[in-house]
């Protein structure tokens, strides 16, 4: 094996690429006569067993490690193919794939004899304990493909064009790392299956936030997007269901928190060059008076030297409208000019909120729409209880537990479910 992986030229590194390389070293020296080489393999298949977990793989392990290798390999042939620029056959790819089928195709049970084990046979056939995550599937797939195909070269140059590469390609979501200020993506492992049409009532918000994000998608002008009013009105749950809505158009959701404003030109930078529409997603988002982290978001909307690409904008949900905290001491901070009366202090704290082209109100439900939600989610979840009683029970839920919202029809919900289950 150790022969096989040296041959490697395009696809040099990447996700498992060590696991690789010790299993290929541990054949030289089983093959050299070594003895002792239990403490190694049993290091070995640990670290397949946590790629098993960490995925939810199951079955033959070994062919989803060099699935897995394949689908996150990022190298010029997986881009350039992501991008959909690749002209004419690349020698050294082709060359690499008949190299990843023969790894593809090993047998390392036989390796058990030589070594006085048994894992590499369990490998073959595993049971998984835990649940296949987003990109997982997407590996899983590709493994059962080239299970059944002899063309690798085709196989994973579809493979790359229909689902990009690596971490961006393969998944929906990701929050960010920002450890010694190297910025690195974190997949959301599985994402919520939210769909908009599972957020009651708010058709218009709903609509004018679709069509602006299918502008977005098909690379036509479209705007950041501030969506704003009271809390559990379903602004969060919109833009997760957009991610699920919207993935296979090529869309992203990189979620941003407050603190890491400041490497917002960073995380702009890593992404602009690839092929998928970005939208990086700001939960929450607020400033006291006396918080200043809201300049580096107003620089990188609208204001910076450098433009903000074409494959990036910012949704930003919010209790505020205006998003900085006003006090009565700035409109003392006052110019008069004729009959025009402007505050440098409001005018500042304005400005950030006026950049967000698209701005989107969820206010509170009426009690009757209160109702209508309670009611369809009854529905969903199957919860058998007379009208006037569900309406009756919702109504004094909502007063002890922060008024009519969608949070608090779900919430409810939920406790009725769990009290019936409890009750039978």
């Amino acid at each position: 094996m150790y022969k096989i992986l040296e041959n490697l030229i395009v696809f040099s590194t990447g996700e498992g690429y060590d696991i690789l390389g010790e299993t290929a070293r541990l054949c030289k020296r089983a093959e050299e006569g070594e003895k002792d080489l239990k403490q190694r393999t049993y290091k070995i298949v640990r670290d397949i067993l946590e790629l098993a977990v960490k995925y939810g793989f199951s079955g033959n392990l070994w062919q989803s490690l060099i699935a897995l290798y394949i689908a996150y390999n990022e190298n010029p042939f997986s881009l350039a193919l992501e991008r959909g620029s690749q002209a004419g056959e690349n020698v050294f790819a082709r060359r690499d794939c008949h190299v990843l089928r023969r790894l593809f195709c090993m047998d390392l049970s036989e390796l058990d004899e030589k070594l006085g084990t048994d894992c590499f046979s369990i490998l073959k056939d595993y049971n998984g304990i835990t649940p296949l995550s987003d990109s997982g599937k997407v590996v899983q797939n590709l493994r059962d493909r080239f299970s059944s195909s002899d063309d690798f070269y085709r196989d994973i140059s579809d493979f790359y064009m229909e689902n990009g590469v690596g971490n961006i390609g393969l998944s929906k979501a990701f929050s960010v790392s920002a450890e010694n200020g190297k910025i690195s993506f974190i997949p959301v492992r599985v994402l919520a299956d939210i769909k908009l049409s599972d957020l009651v009532g708010y058709q218009v918000q709903k609509e004018k936030l679709t069509k602006n994000t299918e502008a977005f998608l098909k690379k036509k002008p479209a705007n950041n997007v501030l969506l704003f009013g009271d809390g559990g009105t379903g602004k969060s749950t919109s833009i997760r269901a957009l991610a699920n809505q919207y993935h296979k158009d090529g869309l992203r959701i990189i979620q941003v928190y407050r603190h890491q404003m400041q490497y917002l030109n960073r995380i702009i930078s890593a992404v602009k060059i690839r092929n998928y529409r970005f939208i990086i997603y700001m939960d929450d988002l607020s400033f006291e008076d006396f918080e200043t982290e809201y300049k580096y978001l107003k620089a990188v909307i609208e204001g910076g030297l450098e433009q903000r690409p074409e494959n990036v904008l910012i949704y930003a949900t919010s209790n505020r409208r205006h998003l900085i905290k006003e006090t009565w001491k700035d409109r003392n901070d006052m110019e008069f000019s004729g009959d025009m009366h402007r505050s440098d202090s409001v005018e500042e704290k304005l400005s950030l909120a006026d950049r967000f082209g698209v701005q989107i109100f969820y206010g509170k439900p009426t009690v009757e729409e209160f109702h209508h939600i309670v009611e369809v989610l009854a529905i969903k979840e199957k919860v058998k209880i007379d009208s006037d009683v569900l309406h009756s029970e919702a109504t004094k839920w909502e007063v002890r537990h922060g008024g009519v919202s969608g949070r608090s029809a779900r919430q409810f919900i939920d406790y009725i479910k769990g009290t019936e289950e409890k009750s039978k």
